[in-house]
């Protein structure tokens, strides 16, 4: 019984969890775009996204991290039987990569307050879809365990990265034409 609530809390941690891993990565998508604003639009946002990021991160992140990892703690403690599975060795290698990747989003926060962050808004659209496609192995092999089928989840998941990378690339041109039309209509109405 005892395993089972353990269980449950982990799922209740690491859905709050990746609530704020795939929101923080957008909000570095807004924060990036709202450099591209005139002063002192450009100020306001900036300052408020970061206070935005910073609380996500520190508020809702971080203990949803540390207590989706206590409750794993917990049902491995009580299962230590688990701890000879291989599907749960490549389980704990993504979550040690997503913990990364927690820590790295940690970093982009600091970067972007300082305006010192390397990505524009689409390379940022891109790293959005890591905790995705981290979220779809770790469930996949929580469910199927040593029975995922390797083939068949190899070709969903590069179908996936492929469809992410399609529609980002699609949203970007929509985005430059939509710019260029802007710019175009904002020239003739001065010109006329």
């Amino acid at each position: 019984m005892a395993y089972l609530w353990f269980k449950s809390f982990h799922i209740l941690g690491f859905v709050a969890w990746f609530a704020g891993l795939f929101y923080l990565p957008r909000l570095f998508v807004y924060h990036i775009e709202a450099q591209e604003k005139p002063e002192p639009i450009k100020s306001a946002l900036k300052e408020e996204y970061n206070r935005m990021e910073v609380r996500l991160y520190k508020l809702i992140m971080n203990p949803a991290m540390i207590f989706t990892i206590a409750m794993a703690i917990g049902m491995i403690g009580l299962q230590t039987s688990l701890l000879h599975d291989t599907w749960l060795h490549i389980k704990l290698l993504l979550v040690v990569l997503l913990l990364g990747f927690h820590h790295w989003c940690g970093r982009l926060i600091k970067q972007l307050n300082t305006d010192t962050c390397p990505f524009n808004s689409i390379q940022m659209r891109r790293i959005n879809e890591i905790p995705t496609i981290l979220l779809g192995l770790i469930v996949l092999l929580a469910i199927f365990k040593n029975t995922l089928p390797v083939n068949a989840t190899v070709i969903g998941i590069g179908g996936t990265i492929i469809l992410f990378a399609v529609i980002i690339q699609l949203y970007a041109r929509k985005r430059r034409l939509d710019q260029q039309l802007a710019q175009q209509t904002e020239e003739l109405g001065t010109s006329g």
